[in-house]
């Protein structure tokens, strides 16, 4: 099990410039970098494969960056921009080790609206296609695909364990699998435990965070139970820990985050680390 730290807490976007995270990161503790790649062409991966060599770190999932313009249930010019996007963060993943392309890969974050049965099977079956064309692109380069469901105020698509667990069974791919959060498990999951157990061996990566978005283990999230769960289905995978602040604007909005959660940026991490490592380890 590796213990990482998502770089939207610290910066938007992430760039060539951004590689003194790298160091930062592997200071406080943490042997993982998850970064998140807004543009493909903001990041040389040759230059950060040997920043993350020369700290002893790794950086296992990339966090797609899913907005306006960049949907796989849109226009057809949005489907067509969010696959090529993918495809070329898929296509530089190798080059620094990363394993895994994570996040809500189906829709545009905050997109949530109301609609009828027919047009969420329309949806449905529009997203499954798209992403079947994706896992089978990642496995030809031996990366996988990790699926998010977000809570119900940032889409209306993808909510629960349960529905993820269908649409990677739709998908059919063994290179696509889920990716749970606990701070949208909190919100959208009867118990945050069965649905890891129903996630099972499809759970590919973990967001760790607090009920607030804040640090964890610093709220009232019923980590034994989660612990115990992630330990029951032989969960060795990364444990990342996805927050934002209201430093980074773009984040912000599209997260809602309107306060700071602690005293400050560097708590979240180094405080939550020293958590998760205890009680997960």
């Amino acid at each position: 099990m590796t213990f990482g730290l998502n770089t939207f807490l610290f910066q938007s976007p992430f760039t060539n410039n951004s590689f003194h995270l790298v160091k930062k990161f592997k200071d406080w503790g943490f042997d993982s970098i998850e970064i998140a790649i807004e543009n493909v062409g903001d990041v040389n991966p040759a230059l950060l494969k040997k920043s993350l060599d020369d700290h002893g770190m790794v950086c296992k999932s990339i966090c797609a960056a899913l907005g306006p313009g960049r949907d796989l249930r849109g226009t057809k010019e949005d489907q067509q921009t969010g696959l090529d996007y993918m495809k070329g963060l898929l296509d530089i993943m190798p080059a620094f080790g990363a394993t895994e392309l994570i996040g809500p890969l189906y829709s545009a974050v905050g997109r949530a609206e109301p609609r009828d049965d027919d047009e969420y099977k329309r949806q449905w079956d529009i997203v499954v296609k798209h992403l079947q064309t994706l896992a089978s692109y990642a496995r030809k380069r031996n990366v996988r695909l990790a699926i998010e469901p977000l809570n119900r105020y940032e889409t209306d698509f993808l909510n629960t364990c349960s529905q993820a667990v269908k649409l990677v069974n739709d998908i059919g791919n063994d290179a696509a699998g889920i990716l749970l959060d606990t701070y949208h498990m909190n919100i959208e999951e009867k118990n945050s435990a069965t649905a890891i157990r129903a996630a099972g061996r499809k759970l590919f990566h973990f967001h760790a965070c607090g009920c607030d978005r804040g640090t964890p283990g610093n709220d009232h999230i019923n980590w034994n139970d989660i612990t115990a769960a992630l330990k029951e289905i032989n969960y060795d995978g990364g444990v990342v820990i996805e927050s934002f602040t209201t430093d980074v604007k773009v984040i912000a909005k599209a997260a809602s985050i309107w306060r700071d959660f602690e005293p400050s940026k560097e708590d979240i991490a180094v405080k939550g680390l020293s958590f998760l490592k205890k009680n997960l380890n």
